[in-house]
């Protein structure tokens, strides 16, 4: 019995490897678009926080020059009191007492002192 031989040209190529093709960009695609968005985050970033700092020292420096300000309207609320404490004496005493050692109005101070303490 002869024996069966193979077409001329021979059998066509067995395959036998997977053929899965490539899905989506290469892995190169990916790490640029990552380090894109991460420089654009941290150009906002930097510039938010450069910002932040210039409002921080508008602010201080708006505080600075309203300073002299707020002193006057302290000390007009202080020599104002001074006044009233000083008709609220004349009222109840009757006569311009003397009490202080000057005219001159000095602003007063508070200070704690705590009680003595014996054991």
């Amino acid at each position: 019995m002869p024996q069966d031989m193979p077409p001329t040209g021979g059998y066509a190529q067995v395959q036998y490897k997977r053929n899965l093709p490539a899905r989506g960009f290469k892995p190169v695609y990916y790490m640029i678009g990552m380090h894109m968005i991460m420089a654009y985050g941290f150009y906002k970033y930097f510039h938010g926080a450069r910002e932040q700092r210039e409002l921080a020292r508008e602010k201080m420096w708006s505080r600075l020059h309203i300073t002299p300000l707020l002193q006057a309207e302290e000390d007009r609320d202080q020599v104002r009191r001074h006044f009233a404490d000083q008709a609220r004496a004349n009222e109840l005493l009757g006569s311009d007492a003397k009490v202080y050692n000057s005219d001159r109005f000095v602003r007063p101070t508070f200070a704690y002192t705590p009680a003595s303490v014996t054991q």
